[in-house]
């Protein structure tokens, strides 16, 4: 399945560099664009921050990290809870009509892995603390995998300025250094200044953005998966789909719960 676009954070980033350009070419037209691409400015802000951004982290975990930025772009799979609610109560249904090794016929069909995995450790017969162990287990080591992709654009974002103000400091000693030609005391001043541009630009366009839409896609699939294991462990447990049903729907908010309430099946068998 392709995942769809995240109009979002699309949206927010092509809207910020169109207010960006904007800004430029309404004080001065389309000809002062020019005056805000400076070769050396870039080398020192982007390649600078990297470079720090590459110290902070092991080789894979920096390569990996820009893969961040197509996550960031896509909708995440596999984070909608009414859908994980309804799978739930389909299977709750199942297996008090017809027990719980009926489960696994109805698991070959479903796409989510982690879904899949506890059904099977249900159907299996494991210990219902052993198998929240395993799924919880599961939850942190993928939430630990997405911190490190979010602390990438994060550290990023913090390194960005701070190396544009390196950048300025090195144009302004450039400049202090030939005072006596006042004439190129203006340009220089505009060139040390657009690596603090840059940077800022960095930070606040697309790191911190990034690292922000990652770690809402993180929560999501958090919240998603929380509820498939109260939901397993409610099914092994053999509790009536009517109440499994309302204990989910605790995790959705008010007007989500009201538009499931309306779904066929969700109130199960008495």
């Amino acid at each position: 399945m392709v995942n769809a676009l995240d109009i979002a954070y699309l949206g927010g980033i092509v809207a910020g560099i169109i207010m960006v350009v904007f800004g430029i070419v309404s004080s001065g037209g389309v000809v002062a664009l020019g005056n805000f691409v400076d070769v050396p400015s870039i080398i020192i802000t982007i390649g600078g921050s990297l470079t720090s951004v590459l110290s902070s982290n092991k080789m894979p975990n920096f390569t990996g990290g820009f893969g961040g930025l197509g996550l960031a772009m896509k909708e995440p799979q596999g984070t909608d809870p009414t859908a994980v609610i309804r799978s739930v109560i389909d299977m709750a249904n199942i297996a008090r009509k017809e027990g719980l090794l009926a489960l696994e016929e109805s698991a070959n069909s479903i796409e989510d892995e982690f879904l899949k995995k506890g059904i099977m450790l249900v159907v299996d017969g494991t210990d219902a603390d052993l198998v929240r162990a395993i799924l919880e287990t599961d939850i942190d080591s993928m939430e630990a995998r997405h911190k490190v992709g979010i602390g990438f654009w994060e550290k990023w974002a913090e390194m960005g300025p701070a190396w544009g103000m390196i950048g300025t400091l090195i144009g302004l000693v450039n400049m202090l250094k030939n005072l006596s030609d006042f004439s190129t005391i203006g340009p220089n001043m505009a060139v040390a200044l657009l690596t603090t541009l840059y940077g800022s630009l960095i930070a606040n366009w697309l790191c911190s953005p990034t690292a922000a839409k990652l770690a809402v896609n993180n929560s999501l699939e958090v919240a998603y998966k929380t509820i498939a294991v109260e939901g397993l462990l409610s099914i092994q447990a053999g509790e009536n789909p009517h109440v499994i049903e309302e204990k989910l729907k605790t995790f959705l908010p008010p007007k989500v719960r009201e538009s499931l309430g309306g779904e066929e099946g969700g109130g199960g068998e008495g």
